[in-house]
């Protein structure tokens, strides 16, 4: 409409500035017929503006509501659950030098495990679960609900990891060290949790009414705890947990994390329906320079059960993987882990680690045997595939050709073992 607009206003104008030339040579019938032609045309100006005006409010109001209705998909998106699916499937390759029908046919390929893990979130609530297949167990690993306070603070209430030294892992291999052996890395009990994390701090407090099943006699596990076999009649029950750390950067592309880790709990005896306690505690470093990466762990652990006559106190029994065995009931574990990492561009292959775990449980009871571990590895990350190469070996060690009490009294004629484990796994 504007484009018409304009012509016709120009040709007023030139009419109007021609006028004086042309009074000579029209009539005064002509110029009557002209200015009637020019409030028509007028008329017709402001019609067209006014439609203008309507056109461009209803444009106005259009636009209003694309806006509103786009705010209405933004809230709702942010009101749909949003949850996402994922898992993984394993395989091992095994060869020990313990086991001598493995060494005879050069070792063995193993089903490892198939796992689905379920994570999502709502607002401010948290979810995660996961579970596992075994060829021999079905498991949960874990399965918490949780809550954002703020973006320092959460909860959470399930079967949540238990905080206590080196996290997530007190280790960087696939078979993990001594810590995970006598309940103290990796371990996931049903209770509540409270982390803050303001700044460089971390601070997490636990609560732990019981292990992850709540049947201390269900040895189908996969965190190690006390369990009930037997004249072994002692369970976890009443647990506090408290873990600080701080991390800070002494200088460019390093951080080192300085924590300390405490336990208290109280252990039921069936049997004598009494109770007895347990405590650990101890402090954790973390450090990474660069690609070197350095990791110390000290914990000092006691079980004091309240057996009935004829029940040693000197050890408790400890289940996972639908096995047990006793541990002594006092030692100190301890943990040092390096390792380095190295980039590389080899088709799939985006990154090797390289590292070596060492660990040892010393036995408070005079006489008893150490018990160690420490493997030699590089992880192998290709995308969504990550492969454990590793060189565990093992004296005095249960599941490395060590005896069920290797983590108790062990054998004083013990020699080291080795296992050469190639885990592979691809992560969805």
């Amino acid at each position: 409409m504007r484009k018409l607009i304009i012509p016709l206003c120009l040709l007023l104008s030139l009419a109007l500035m021609a006028g004086p030339a042309l009074a000579a040579s029209v009539s005064d019938e002509d110029v009557k017929m002209l200015i009637q032609e020019v409030k028509s045309l007028k008329a017709k100006v402001a019609e067209l503006e006014q439609k203008l005006q309507k056109s461009d409010a209803k444009q106005n109001k259009l636009e209003k509501s694309v806006n509103v209705a786009a705010q209405k998909v933004t809230e709702a998106g942010k009101n749909e659950p949003k949850i996402k699916v994922g898992g993984a499937l394993r395989f091992n390759y095994r060869n020990s030098s313990f086991n001598n029908t493995q060494k005879a046919k050069v070792g063995d390929g193993l089903f490892d495990i198939f796992r689905l893990d379920v994570n999502g979130e709502y607002n401010d609530l948290l979810i995660s679960a996961q579970y596992r297949w075994y060829s021999y167990m079905n498991v949960i690993h874990h399965g918490w609900v949780g809550y954002n306070f703020s973006e320092a603070s959460q909860g959470q209430l399930g079967v949540t990891q238990v905080p206590i030294g080196l996290l997530p892992y007190a280790s960087h291999n696939y078979w993990f060290g001594v810590p995970y052996y006598v309940g103290l890395a990796d371990d996931y009990d049903m209770g509540l949790k409270w982390l803050y994390k303001p700044g460089n701090w971390d601070l997490q407090l636990g609560f732990f009414k019981n292990g992850e099943w709540g049947n201390a006699g269900k040895l189908e596990r996969y965190s190690f705890d006390v369990v009930t076999v037997g004249d072994q009649q002692n369970e976890e029950t009443n647990t506090v947990n408290a873990r600080l750390a701080y991390t800070f950067t002494p200088w460019k592309n390093s951080s080192i994390e300085v924590g300390v880790s405490g336990m208290f709990g109280q252990l039921y005896n069936n049997t004598s329906d009494g109770f007895g306690t347990r405590w650990a505690a101890g402090p954790h470093v973390r450090a990474k320079f660069g690609n070197f990466g350095v990791e110390a762990e000290a914990l000092r652990y006691a079980f004091n059960p309240d057996n009935p006559a004829g029940v040693s106190d000197d050890t408790v029994l400890l289940g996972a993987f639908a096995s047990s065995y006793q541990i002594a009931s006092e030692a100190t574990v301890l943990v040092g882990n390096l390792s380095y990492d190295v980039p590389v561009a080899w088709g799939p292959v985006t990154g090797l680690q390289f590292y070596n775990d060492f660990s040892v449980s010393m036995k408070e009871k005079s006489g008893w045997e150490d018990s160690y571990i420490n493997t030699l590895g590089c992880l192998i990350s290709s995308g969504p595939i990550y492969t454990y190469v590793d060189l565990v070996m093992g004296k005095n060690m249960v599941w490395l050709g060590g005896s069920s009490n290797a983590l108790a009294e062990g054998d004083p004629d013990a020699d080291w073992t080795a296992m050469f484990n190639i885990n592979v796994g691809y992560y969805f």
